[in-house]
């Protein structure tokens, strides 16, 4: 298992409708400590959120590369890190989708059921460079689909019908107050 680094900063997180999460992220073509630093804040500012995976251009940082740490359908803890990560679900009678409700760092204090495969596999490579493949089932299915979004710039509100979607939005809009632009910085 990788060992997420622990030494990031934690920084505000971008919200729904910022163009940097409804376009395609910039391929990661150095690895360094300049990527290294980004990472660790990414890390730091998901855990500061509760969350379970965190995108690049959730913290402002137009570059194809997610972290997470969730557990699987087996509930067991998995975490890692994904560069330029393409993303490979299960096809015909091997799909099943589950449908969780689903929420988003960058729509903070909403969830709504989102219809996804309970199964997934990501390959890229992590922040110095090295081939990384991960397959996910349960929620770790979940994650490795909504992360892999993001880097498309796709966020989960885009995969849902028109009236679920304006659902998802007022529920957002009503904790809006419990969660202020400079969260998770801030107290929520």
């Amino acid at each position: 298992m990788t060992v997420l680094p622990a030494n990031g900063t934690v920084r505000p997180i971008v919200r729904w409708g910022d163009p940097v999460l409804h376009r395609a992220s910039q391929p990661v073509a150095e690895y360094g400590d300049q990527l290294a630093a980004v990472v660790a804040d990414m890390v730091a500012t998901m855990r500061a959120a509760d969350g379970v995976g965190l995108a690049a251009n959730q913290i402002g940082v137009d570059l194809a590369l997610f972290v997470f740490d969730c557990a699987d359908a087996d509930d067991i803890r998995q975490q890692g890190i994904i560069c330029n990560p393409v993303l490979t679900l299960p096809a015909g009678r091997g799909r099943h989708l589950d449908e969780a409700e689903e929420g988003c760092l960058s729509l903070p204090g909403a969830f709504i059921a989102c219809a996804r495969p309970d199964e997934a596999s990501v390959v890229g490579v992590d922040h110095r460079g090295r081939p990384v493949s991960v397959h996910g089932t349960g929620w770790l299915a979940r994650c490795l689909q909504h992360e892999s979004d993001h880097v498309v710039g796709t966020v989960f509100a885009d995969r849902l019908a028109r009236r679920t979607r304006r659902t998802l939005l007022a529920r957002a809009e009503a904790s809006a107050e419990d969660y202020p632009p400079s969260w998770p910085v801030g107290p929520a």
